[in-house]
């Protein structure tokens, strides 16, 4: 953990957020800025600053996505986008990595054919 990172405040419960999922080693909740219908983050709990350093650990980075998928299916049927910004000239704000799972899609919308 890092003192200072408000995503490991998050995973130490030391600030609220609407978490969506929790296991060991990931955390996902609600975005509190949201830019879609759907729009949760997926954050490892191990402090680590941005998707390429998270890729040094295969199976972390693994199960993010697979939950980030699980939770896709659960909320929008599975169509999603899933988004890492890596350095501050690419959006990101918060030096822990995440995942942005993104979608206009919620579960209870039908297709129009």
């Amino acid at each position: 953990m890092t003192a200072s990172c408000i995503f490991c405040k998050i995973v130490d419960k030391q600030i609220p957020a609407k978490i969506v999922h929790e296991d060991e080693d990931v955390m996902a909740f609600h975005d509190v800025n949201p830019e879609a219908a759907v729009h949760i983050l997926v954050v490892p709990k191990m402090h680590v600053q941005n998707v390429v350093q998270l890729a040094q650990n295969e199976q972390l980075l693994s199960k993010v996505v697979q939950i980030a998928g699980q939770i896709a299916k659960e909320r929008s049927g599975g169509e999603f986008r899933l988004l890492f910004n890596t350095g501050k000239s690419a959006g990101q704000s918060v030096f822990h990595a995440h995942g942005h799972v993104l979608s206009n899609k919620t579960s209870g919308e039908t297709d129009v054919v």
